[in-house]
């Protein structure tokens, strides 16, 4: 993510509410909240060896289900 910085001075005179207004209007300018807030749930994408993990963990899941119902522990459900 790239970095933004946003700075603000106080001027003479200036109270603080006014401060942090013209701070905020450069916030929502800038589009830092919107673009913070799309990141926020963005998962990364897995890596080649957790896919293929995930797979060797199906098949596994498969074969064990299929050896069960073989042996008539499990009994296969008609839709």
């Amino acid at each position: 993510m790239s970095t933004v910085s946003i700075e603000i001075k106080k001027n003479t005179n200036e109270n603080n509410a006014s401060v942090l207004r013209r701070f905020t209007r450069r916030v929502q300018e800038a589009g830092l909240l919107q673009k913070v807030k799309g990141n926020r749930y963005s998962e990364r994408p897995l890596s080649k060896l957790a896919l293929k993990k995930g797979k060797l963990k199906n098949l596994a899941k498969r074969k064990n289900v299929e050896r069960l119902k073989k042996l008539g522990k499990i009994v296969e459900r008609s839709r």
